[in-house]
């Protein structure tokens, strides 16, 4: 088993490709934004809220989820939109991630005093600054270190009803003489649509389009309509699929909504979730998805501790079929998913990755360049030729300055 020191896996350049902005405030943050606007939380100081809402562990994804009631709330204004997604990047920065991804449903931050284009421009705003601060470093400029690139994904959701937001409310009382389930797919293409535009209009850096929420229940293949225009407007392309359902969720996330990433795929390999009559052989099925997504280098953004929060069967980080992934020899990156939720960083995943799994240095080098090369990166593709190996240099900079070899 091959072992790092902390202080290497914080050096080395790493992305974080998969995480929501309403997850990952800081608690002194969430604390003085819910005073200023009178939203009341469950403990006034960082260890009782830790007690009460954000723990290590939960028993289930309800219990997971009932802290996104507090920060969706703090972040209905763009002055905590832009600080948020500042403070954010900055944690991130901090830690070693030079390329990050910001997800966020501006559907649920949306107000009668802000639009969705207005909750844009604000996290653009907060990411902007946060680039512009850290590449200024000595490093940055002297160009021996990459700089620091933020892009943002704009996320559908697979279920919602009229109490997850204000504009839901409005949503679902303008469609009232649909169906529930056809307004859900409805607000997805309107997204699609809204993100297309105001990417193009205003140069915000959308590179993404992602579908989140409630699996079970909630396919992703009614949502066509929306990945086919993002398609047909080249904005890529992710969906959350395997972390709550079955192989099937992934398979069509690929082949139906054109998928470049998967968020999660933690049940790829579960043949025991496989529910189609059609499929006589459940194993040889997830087999042969497992060839597809590794031939195409279609990449799984695993969350480590995330999942075994949400999925508490799993019993430890050792059981993750991350292992199974690198075996496989799929293309996979680690992410945070939600920073405060989660209670983690990139350079914890990557500790515990490390600590359960054997990764060689080669192993570990291939995990942290595919988050680069795979990413949905702002600029053109020579561009992104360039800074991908600017991080390759810095990387093997940093393996020389710590010895690291194989």
């Amino acid at each position: 088993m091959s072992t790092y020191s902390p202080e290497f896996i914080r050096a080395i350049p790493k992305t974080d490709l998969h995480v929501h902005l309403d997850g990952s405030l800081r608690i002194p943050t969430l604390i003085e934004l819910a005073q200023e606007r009178g939203v009341e939380l469950p403990a006034d100081d960082e260890a009782g809220l830790r007690r009460e809402v954000f723990r290590d562990h939960y028993a289930n994804l309800g219990e997971y989820l009932h802290g996104f009631k507090y920060t969706c709330a703090v972040l209905r204004d763009p002055v905590a939109l832009e600080r948020c997604a500042f403070e954010m990047a900055d944690d991130a920065f901090a830690e070693g991630v030079r390329y990050m991804e910001v997800r966020f449903a501006p559907q649920l931050h949306v107000t009668e005093e802000m639009s969705l284009e207005q909750t844009l421009v604000a996290v653009t705003a907060g990411l902007r600054r946060a680039e512009a601060t850290w590449n200024t470093a000595p490093g940055v400029v002297a160009g021996t270190e990459p700089p620091f690139r933020c892009g943002i994904i704009v996320c559908a959701m697979r279920f919602f009803t009229a109490g997850f937001s204000p504009f839901f409310a409005s949503y679902v009382e303008a469609h009232a003489y649909r169906d529930l389930k056809e307004i859900i797919v409805l607000a997805s293409e309107d997204l699609a649509r809204a993100a297309v535009a105001i990417r193009d209009r205003l140069g915000i850096p959308i590179v993404g389009f992602d579908l989140a929420g409630q699996e079970d229940g909630y396919p992703a293949g009614p949502h066509r309509a929306a990945y086919a225009f993002a398609h047909r407007h080249f904005m890529s392309k992710t969906v959350h699929a395997g972390e709550a359902f079955g192989p099937e969720s992934i398979f069509q996330a690929i082949t139906e909504l054109h998928a470049d990433r998967i968020g999660h795929g933690f049940h790829i390999f579960s043949h025991e979730k496989v529910t189609s009559p059609d499929i006589a052989d459940p194993q040889a099925y997830c087999d042969a998805l497992a060839q597809y997504i590794a031939d195409r280098r279609i990449t799984v953004e695993v969350c480590l501790t995330s999942n075994l929060q949400t999925n508490p069967e799993i019993g430890a980080i050792a059981n993750h079929t991350f292992g199974r992934m690198i075996d496989a020899r799929l293309s996979v990156t680690l992410c945070t998913d939600n920073r405060l939720v989660s209670n983690t960083t990139v350079s914890k995943e990557y500790e515990l990755a490390v600590a359960n799994f054997n990764l060689t240095p080669e192993r570990l080098r291939h995990l942290t360049i595919y988050g680069f090369k795979r990413s949905f990166y702002t600029g053109s593709y020579l561009d992104k030729r360039h800074y991908v190996r600017q991080v390759i240099d810095y990387y093997e900079s940093c393996e020389r300055d710590f010895s690291v070899s194989g």
